[in-house]
């Protein structure tokens, strides 16, 4: 699969659906916490096969792209993806897309359209993530714990740790940048992109204002999650405070679960790309393919 040079970093990506079709929409989809994008290749297939050109990628420090630690200015790392995400888009002529994801992917739509709103056709968010419950796992798993073992072990601990054992496995380069890295230097930063995640308000929606929801001038969709970290509450909250924002809401009922794996939402797939497809060609003008 293909490679981008964005921002300093290697981001393997990969577009499914005809880009011969120029008419076709195209929609940028990001799974959940720092999972690669492999994750999501079966709903992008029949998304390709409802008429829309689907870009898919490993965010930086996910999957198969590189491990960066590196501050961009007083930006968290969410903020660097959004940002990725937007240059990635206008590298491959891609713009105005589609964005959308689950949970963190969902996330980062709304950041990304947020920071670069005339790049942004519309929202497709799936799995909103809200409440205190995700306000006290999420930045234990994403940050905390990769901290402790920088600082117990340095960057040999930190590269045993199961999540970067797969990214090293998806691109064993990257155990070369790890261990290259100082590990005050892999703290200090990690450190940084913790108090901004951290920062931001915990619900109804975590990491997005009441206040910037509202200002969202593009159409959305949003289909709501139903575990603890993804309350259905989360979701209908962003389609209320979202203006015009359209709700799909799957035959499922909230679970007293911290996580539902998205795996488990197979059975509604075929559904929810009707629904995500219809979506789009309605705000698009376009007939599908």
């Amino acid at each position: 699969m293909p490679f981008a040079d964005i921002r300093g970093a290697r981001i393997k990506y990969e577009v499914i659906g005809s880009t011969a079709n120029s008419s076709a929409p195209w929609l940028a989809l990001t799974p959940g916490g720092r999972r690669s994008y492999v994750e999501f290749i079966p709903l992008a297939e029949k998304l390709a096969a409802a008429g829309i050109r689907v870009l898919l990628h490993d965010r930086r420090n996910t999957g198969a792209s590189d491990i960066v630690i590196d501050r961009v200015g007083e930006d968290g790392e969410e903020e660097i993806w959004a940002d990725d995400l937007h240059t990635l888009l206008g590298q491959l002529g891609a713009v105005p897309a589609f964005i959308g994801g689950a949970s963190s992917g969902s996330r980062m739509s709304m950041l990304t359209c947020l920071r670069h709103p005339a790049a942004v056709r519309g929202l497709l968010l799936v799995r909103v993530t809200g409440g205190e419950f995700a306000a006290g796992r999420l930045p234990e798993n994403y940050y905390k714990v990769f901290i402790r073992a920088a600082t117990s072990g340095g960057m040999a601990a930190v590269c045993a740790t199961e999540q970067y054992q797969e990214r090293i496995a998806a691109n064993p380069a990257n155990r070369d940048r790890l261990m290259a890295l100082d590990p005050k230097h892999y703290i200090e930063v990690m450190t940084h992109w913790l108090r901004v995640f951290e920062s931001g308000p915990h619900s109804p929606v975590m990491g997005v204002t009441e206040a910037q929801l509202r200002s969202i001038r593009v159409p959305a969709l949003v289909i709501p999650g139903n575990d603890k970290v993804h309350a259905m509450k989360s979701g209908l909250a962003a389609q209320q405070l979202i203006p015009g924002a359209e709700l799909f809401r799957l035959p499922i009922e909230d679970q007293d679960v911290p996580l539902v794996p998205f795996s488990e939402w197979k059975p509604h797939e075929d559904a929810m790309v009707a629904a995500m497809a219809a979506f789009m060609h309605k705000v698009a003008g376009t007939a599908k393919a």
